[in-house]
């Protein structure tokens, strides 16, 4: 006997926590019938901009709906015929009390009510989605306005190498056409040829990029060489990290620099550093450098015997017939010195008329002399400058390094002076005469 009644609280129960789920819901709901509006919770008041529920009731539902989506709405509405049956999640426009619009997505569900079939519509306000999305996409635009502004070239690789995007500097770069068809292609696919320092093909291994594709960290201020198509070669500089360092699906970027210049005056003022610049050849820093890196070499290998060569009067050249005709005396001696010597032994200049020479190798005892008789000979054949004919003589001291060898190069070289004074004639002399 208490069955029927037992079902219907139960039934009464479920309608009031359904009734209080939706009248607390952050969604929007309403129920729409035969077009009026027979319900609308809390959520629908409010984003409809209504003072109360009852401003809205008995009203009809397309008056709270842009005119664009009127249509639209109606056809879905139609297509629901059994009870229970639901729309598609669609976004649409609502017209709020004020005339605003507001962007929503809706589902309709046709159900029962009061006895009747009606529409219950379920609204989710996207204004804030729209908004995120707009700022998401305006600061796409402001960093895609930036990055293709910049001088700096940037590149975009998915986790396969394959090229995601460029910026106009990157092909400006690379030597690479804007209208190219790159995109899709492998970083080490692209139109040029990648080098190292030594101009050796650089492994795709060794790529800045590949190793951070493979590993997550980050590459900064890696520099390589790159032959574009036109036949140019650039030097680079290359910071490369992933996008997203949290996700392993991310893609990497690389920003690069086209260093060429900066490099070439380095090298510059390297070989300015080191090197005289009235000869060219090694000036005494690099001499010392040299020596130094010999006498810590316990084979011996690199250097064995040290020449000191002093030019024989050379002060009086300069004094008669002025610093030009010496500057070009000093320049002629010492491209003989180099012709005179192999590629491996260091010729330098200390300074004046005074000239180091570093031989490499182990050579043999008696060919030392044959070798200094040479340079004599070569030193001595008459000079041409200026229509002056010039016979200049030179004096040769040789200090020998031996294994593990104790000096300093400061010593080696006071030690190859001496030797060079006590090769010095007193009655030695410069002949100068006028060429005819």
């Amino acid at each position: 006997m208490g069955q029927p009644n037992t079902d219907a609280a139960n039934a009464e129960l479920l309608a009031q926590r359904y009734r209080s789920l939706v009248e607390h819901t952050p969604d929007a709901i309403c129920v729409h019938e035969a077009g009026l509006i027979v319900y609308v919770n809390p959520a629908m008041v409010r984003l409809l901009g209504a003072r109360t529920a009852e401003d809205l009731l008995g009203l009809r539902i397309t008056r709270f709906v842009h005119p664009d989506s009127v249509a639209p709405m109606l056809d879905r509405i139609a297509q629901l015929t059994a009870e229970g049956s639901a729309s598609p999640p669609t976004d649409m426009e609502l017209l709020r009390v004020d005339g605003r619009t507001v962007p929503v997505q809706t589902v309709s569900v046709l159900t029962a009510w009061q006895g009747a079939l009606a529409y219950q519509v379920v609204v989710h306000d996207l204004t804030a989605q729209r908004a995120a999305e707009a700022s998401a996409r305006q600061a796409e635009a402001y960093f895609t306005t930036v990055v293709s502004q910049l001088e700096e070239g940037v590149l975009v690789v998915d986790r396969r190498g394959r090229l995601e995007s460029i910026n106009p500097a990157g092909r400006r770069i690379l030597g690479i056409a804007d209208s190219a068809p790159i995109l899709g292609l492998h970083f080490n696919e692209l139109p040029v040829t990648m080098i190292d320092w030594a101009g050796q093909p650089l492994p795709v291994s060794r790529h800045p990029m590949a190793h951070t594709l493979t590993t997550g960290e980050a590459v900064t201020r890696f520099v390589f060489g790159v032959r574009r198509a036109d036949g140019q070669q650039v030097w680079l500089s290359c910071n490369c990290r992933l996008l997203n360092p949290d996700s392993p699906d991310s893609a990497g970027v690389s920003s690069f620099a086209d260093v060429t210049e900066y490099r070439a005056s380095k090298m510059q003022l390297e070989y300015q550093a080191t090197h005289d610049a009235l000869t060219g050849l090694a000036n005494r820093s690099l001499i010392l450098s040299q020596l130094s890196a010999a006498l810590a070499d316990e084979g011996g290998a690199l250097v064995t015997t040290v020449l000191f060569i002093d030019l024989d009067g050379f002060k009086a050249i300069n004094d008669t017939l002025g610093h030009a005709i010496g500057d070009t005396v000093l320049q002629i001696v010492a491209q003989r010195l180099q012709r005179a010597l192999r590629a491996e032994d260091v010729v330098g200049r200390l300074g004046g008329d005074e000239f180091l020479v570093l031989l490499a190798g182990h050579p043999q005892r008696a060919d030392l002399p044959r070798l200094i008789e040479r340079l004599r000979v070569t030193m001595a054949e008459p000079i041409i400058a200026s229509g002056h004919r010039l016979e200049v003589s030179a004096s040769i001291g040789v200090t020998e390094l031996g294994p593990h060898e104790g000096r300093t190069p400061e010593a080696v070289l006071h030690d190859a002076d001496l030797a060079m004074y006590r090769d010095k004639p007193s009655g030695r002399r410069n002949h100068t005469t006028h060429a005819s």
